[in-house]
């Protein structure tokens, strides 16, 4: 009987993502909602997210500061940045404006990723206005990924600001169904 070498015995991530639907990512929100998404989906926004970030400018070694709550595009853009070798630099919620400013200075940021809000103690708290305040007069931060989170209106820098969304939907598009390599 011929022997075969571990790795043949080993599936690889991405192909026991394609074969069973199991859940990877359960997140519940405070406002009773929750979301799931398979492995399978995981890999599929993480590279869609990646080809997004590619089409942005965003290379191997530079940083894409992100400014997230504890939500499943957190865990997204993480490995988005893992697949290009770009350096995630996490923005905590809690900072004030002069501290976003003086942090987003220091790293020298090729891209930002935030929320236009979060919940918090039942109540929507408002990200993106923090973000348009800590940018004000700077021309550091060329492009701002917002993940739409509340459903309220959220201030806009045409030509700097792009929907996460549409983003990723676009890198979608572009690749004909093809994952990102």
């Amino acid at each position: 009987m011929p022997r075969t070498s571990r790795t043949e015995e080993l599936p690889t991530l991405a192909a026991a993502a394609r074969q069973a639907p199991r859940v990877a990512l359960r997140w519940i929100s405070e406002p009773d909602c929750e979301e799931e998404l398979t492995h399978a989906e995981l890999l599929d926004q993480a590279s869609r997210a990646a080809a997004a970030l590619t089409r942005l400018g965003v290379r191997a070694g530079d940083r894409v500061a992100v400014h997230l709550p504890l939500i499943p595009e957190s865990v997204i853009a993480t490995l988005a940045c893992g697949r290009l070798d770009a350096v995630r630099s996490t923005l905590p919620i809690g900072l004030r404006v002069h501290e976003l400013r003086d942090r987003l200075a220091e790293m020298d940021a090729k891209l930002l990723i935030t929320a236009d809000g979060n919940w918090r103690r039942e109540e929507p708290q408002p990200l993106k206005p923090l973000i348009d305040r800590a940018l004000a007069g700077s021309g550091r931060i060329p492009k701002v990924l917002v993940v739409h989170r509340l459903a309220r209106p959220v201030s806009w820098t045409p030509g700097r600001d792009l929907w996460w969304h549409e983003q990723l939907a676009a890198a979608a598009d572009s690749s004909s169904g093809r994952p990102y390599a």
